[in-house]
């Protein structure tokens, strides 16, 4: 345990110190959620009730989707160039190697939440304190699931990358779009909204929702919190599974 504990920080710190070298990067990764926030929110100001209540958690959502998925692109220059080849000739262990990068996804991740629900306070957004927490959480296993499939993505699409692009740019926006992170799907056709609640997007949309408005007990949390646990252990496994077998 104390050899996969020091691997992972090994990779950890590998992943990360480049953002930390130059976390300018990190606020202008954050400028579609900036402009979404202040700008299309103020839009739907008293247009869906308590709008701030019902978009900032959507927000963190498609930061939790976007930053996630294109996760890989950093493995997928490493695949190109050579360099994860040698990284996996060493003996760090494989898993560890995942968690490792998957940690990284998840502090970037944490660090872009806590600044959006700052930045809203002023806007109106009521802060719940252990809502907050316990949906930062969610956000946080969701992403780890996310990241794990992008890495994923990332080696199916060696050596030329093309594969990746194709893949995360056709899903992005539909998981975005029918998941009601910008308008309610419930007015929609009947198609709109069955695909809708097959998306598990929509359920953890729907969970952050109702943690950022204080409502632990809302049953939206309960399926919020199974979608975000299946996403993580099937990424997880799927990972580890492709960086065990190489590339």
């Amino acid at each position: 345990m104390t050899t996969f504990l020091r691997d992972t920080a090994i990779v950890f710190s590998r992943e990360i110190t480049p953002s930390l070298r130059a976390p300018v990067g990190l606020v202008l990764e954050m400028g579609q959620p900036l402009v979404f926030l202040f700008l299309y929110g103020a839009l739907l100001d008293g247009a869906v009730g308590s709008s701030w209540q019902w978009f900032v958690p959507g927000i963190l959502v498609m930061m939790c989707l976007t930053g996630s998925m294109g996760a890989g692109h950093t493995m997928l220059v490493e695949l190109i160039g050579g360099s994860l080849e040698r990284l996996l000739v060493t003996p760090i262990d494989r898993t560890a190697m995942l968690v490792g990068r998957t940690m990284k996804v998840t502090a970037v991740l944490l660090c872009q939440a806590v600044l959006i629900v700052v930045l809203a306070l002023p806007l109106g957004f009521r802060l719940y304190p252990v809502g907050a927490l316990a949906g930062i959480a969610m956000l946080l296993l969701f992403a780890t699931g996310l990241g794990a499939l992008s890495f994923v993505l990332a080696i199916r699409s060696a050596p030329d990358g093309t594969l990746f692009w194709l893949v995360t740019q056709a899903l992005m926006f539909p998981l975005l779009l029918l998941s009601g992170v910008f308008l309610p799907v419930d007015g929609g056709p009947a198609w709109l909204r069955a695909v809708g609640e097959v998306n598990p997007v929509t359920h953890v949309v729907d969970a952050q929702r109702a943690l950022f408005s204080g409502d632990l007990t809302h049953p939206s949390v309960l399926y919020g919190t199974a979608a975000a646990a299946l996403i993580a252990m099937a990424g997880l496994v799927a990972g580890n599974r492709a960086l065990r077998k190489g590339v």
